[in-house]
């Protein structure tokens, strides 16, 4: 079940060079279960596969907006001193009428800047650096799991059955293309919550994004107004013998 050699995201030896493109769904790789191991193995493969074409297109994605973000903030900051230096200098005599160009300087800065909040590009650049990260380290535990799980097998004495080996092997890559799948639904939704109410810290977006959490209300009891402290029920006191 060991993997060797280096991880292949589709790009070894004879393989296509493959360009990132939309996340689509990918068809389960069906197979003889005669050789469970060689079975397990091209499991582990295609998962592995999965999480590096995944983090690959959030790292291209990102370089888009990151040149853009970059080109926008520049703007900003040239507008910005552009537009305090010109008036400046037309007050002090330096440069005479110059003082328009200023605050055209100026509202060229806003400009970027509103840009750049409206079209959410630095905070799309950072979320696909940090969803390409959170990938790269749940891809790395993985490994290590599944070199774990190896080194049980060969080292012995093996716990259970050999169905139960193999359910444990299948119980792993299938949590990690679950924690895959949240990570990319994560930051799904923090990019639907920017677009709906604009650009609003990450932490902010997440709270906003999940449902309101409610108490369960045992029945029978009416729901106690906010603040209000439960009061204890009166015992009566035990009966003198």
């Amino acid at each position: 079940m060991q993997p060797e050699g280096p991880p292949q995201d589709g790009r070894g030896d004879g393989a296509a060079e493959l360009v990132p493109g939309d996340l689509t769904g990918r068809p389960f790789p069906l197979g003889d279960w005669g050789e469970p191991a060689e079975r397990l193995h091209e499991l582990y493969r295609w998962v592995e596969r999965g999480a590096l074409d995944t983090a690959s297109w959030y790292l291209s994605d990102r370089v888009w907006k990151r040149r853009g973000a970059r080109v926008l903030r520049c703007g900003a900051a040239l507008g910005a001193v552009s537009g305090a230096a010109a008036p400046l200098l037309d007050l002090t005599g330096v440069v005479g009428g110059v003082a328009p160009w200023g605050y055209l300087a100026l509202l060229l800065g806003v400009a970027c800047v509103a840009g750049d909040r409206f079209f959410g590009v630095t905070s799309g650049w950072i979320r696909d650096v940090a969803t390409a990260q959170a990938v790269h380290r749940r891809l790395q535990v993985l490994q290590f799991d599944w070199a774990s799980e190896s080194v049980r097998e060969v080292l012995g004495p093996t716990e259970g059955t050999a169905g139960e080996a193999a359910e444990r092997c299948l119980g792993v890559l299938r949590r990690f293309c679950e924690d895959v799948t949240e990570l990319v639904r994560a930051e799904t939704a923090d990019w639907m919550v920017e677009f709906r109410t604009g650009s609003a810290p990450m932490g902010i977006q997440s709270s906003l994004s999940g449902a309101p959490r409610t108490e369960a209300v045992p029945p029978g009891r009416t729901p106690l107004p906010p603040g209000a402290r439960p009061n204890m029920p009166r015992q009566r006191p035990p009966e003198p013998r």
